[in-house]
């Protein structure tokens, strides 16, 4: 039987690119907008585009944020995409400051508008960028991934997870290190769009489909 995978739909997002990939490797989706559709999922997948603020500001209205929290600390695999990645943060200064469901301890800031060097840094960071991978991720959503596979980033704003060891790789980006996934037991996050990340990206879906069994 192929895994349920349950997407959460706030009207955030491109839905239909991560359903057709999360079914291409292996699973059945299905569509969360009511709280009781997230409490019932196996597997929740939380993307998402645009500002960190009406990303929130949706969660709250359609009751989601509380559902959200009571099944990542039942243990359920989450998977954070792009801007749902960073709303796993405790808060973010997009907008004004904003809380997050503060499933990884940390803040979501602007990239920096200078490289490294002193030079002006175009942002947001678009297009394809190889990842560095930290010690553990052989245990998680990565393992499957190796140093330098590139994936396709869109984004103006950072996670900065306060462990360390909650950021599971980073991307450099005009010289500066950037959390670009973060995994805390039962929740991954990816800054980065895996379903418009070709074999790359597919492999990271893949391990999570998997891991459901």
């Amino acid at each position: 039987m192929r895994p349920l995978v349950t997407v959460v739909d706030y009207g955030r997002s491109n839905l239909l690119s991560v359903r057709r990939a999360l079914e291409h490797c292996g699973a059945d989706v299905c569509f969360g907008t009511q709280p009781g559709d997230i409490l019932r999922a196996r597997a929740l997948v939380l993307p998402g585009v645009g500002a960190f603020a009406d990303g929130m500001a949706r969660l709250r209205s359609q009751r989601l944020v509380e559902p959200l929290l009571q099944k990542a600390g039942e243990g359920t695999p989450l998977l954070g995409i792009c801007l749902g990645m960073q709303m796993l943060l405790d808060s973010s200064t997009e907008g004004g400051f904003t809380r997050g469901l503060g499933l990884v301890e940390g803040t979501v800031s602007p990239l920096p508008e200078t490289a490294a060097d002193g030079a002006p840094l175009k942002v947001p960071h678009i297009g394809w960028s190889p990842l560095r991978l930290a010690s553990g991720t052989e245990r998680g959503l990565l393992k499957n991934t190796r140093n330098g596979d590139e994936v396709y980033f869109v984004h103006s704003f950072q996670a900065l997870p306060r462990r360390g060891e909650d950021c599971a790789a980073t991307v450099e980006y005009g010289g500066h290190t950037v959390c670009a996934a973060v995994q805390r037991q039962n929740v991954t996050g990816f800054q980065f769009h895996p379903e418009k990340s070709g074999p790359a990206g597919l492999a990271m879906l893949r391990a999570f489909v998997e891991s459901l069994g």
